[in-house]
């Protein structure tokens, strides 16, 4: 069994789109309660995901309800127009998809010059080549498993292959202490294993978490648990 000491954290970060959205003060709240390590919004423009979520007012309106860092997945086209707005809004982190981004490196360029995180992300089609120059611009690389617009989908497992060629990028590249690997979709009980076993440390969850018959925190810690047993760095 690896250390849990060593190498990258392991993180829980749902994505909040499970929630009742009339209570979301409340529920970002109990999740911080949960014990997870921060909050992922799913921001959809309908366009580029055939989805409508969250715009900035709505996430800057839970941002007192929580001291858990929000990061914004911005499954959008043109993200740089918006880019601000989320930052101010309290998003410490973007993610931008390297489909969605014409000139990517100056996109991930331009977050950073708002003082937040820039992050980048690959749909399940896409290789894991189409980041392997940008990998000195992000503090994180998220890995889609299944294709980005709707929660509650099935885990596609044929994309661990991919999950593992991104952390080999990464400790090739010698930043292995600073630059996380996410994976995000159908993550549960009897996914996350094979997930973090193939060098994923940031786990997001969604429906899994709300399932759970005994709440919550009991759900954060078995996933954390799970997770950290079989991490392979």
């Amino acid at each position: 069994m690896p250390d849990p000491t060593s190498g990258p954290r392991i993180e829980i970060a749902p994505s909040v789109l499970p929630v009742d959205f009339s209570k979301l003060g409340e529920e970002v709240a109990a999740l911080e309660a949960a014990g997870v390590d921060r909050i992922q919004w799913d921001v959809m423009d309908g366009q580029f995901v055939p989805n409508l979520t969250f715009g900035p007012s709505v996430i800057a309106s839970a941002r007192r309800h929580t001291s858990l860092p929000f990061e914004a997945h911005l499954m959008v086209y043109t993200p740089d127009v918006m880019a601000a707005e989320y930052v101010a809004a309290g998003c410490s982190r973007l993610i931008v998809h390297a489909e969605a981004c014409t000139h990517l490196h100056r996109t991930l360029a331009n977050i950073a010059s708002l003082g937040a995180t820039a992050s980048v992300a690959l749909n399940p089609a896409t290789p894991a080549s189409a980041i392997a120059h940008v990998l000195d611009l992000v503090d994180m690389v998220l890995v889609m498993t299944v294709n980005p617009g709707f929660g509650g989908q099935a885990y596609i497992g044929t994309m661990e292959p991919k999950i593992r060629e991104v952390r080999d990028m990464i400790e090739r590249a010698g930043l292995g202490d600073r630059v996380d690997l996410e994976v995000d979709g159908g993550i549960g009980p009897a996914t996350i294993a094979g997930a973090a076993a193939a060098g994923a440390n940031i786990l997001v969850a969604g429906s899994a978490l709300f399932r759970d018959p005994e709440g919550l925190s009991h759900a954060v810690s078995d996933l954390r648990a799970t997770a950290t047993a079989a991490f392979r760095r």
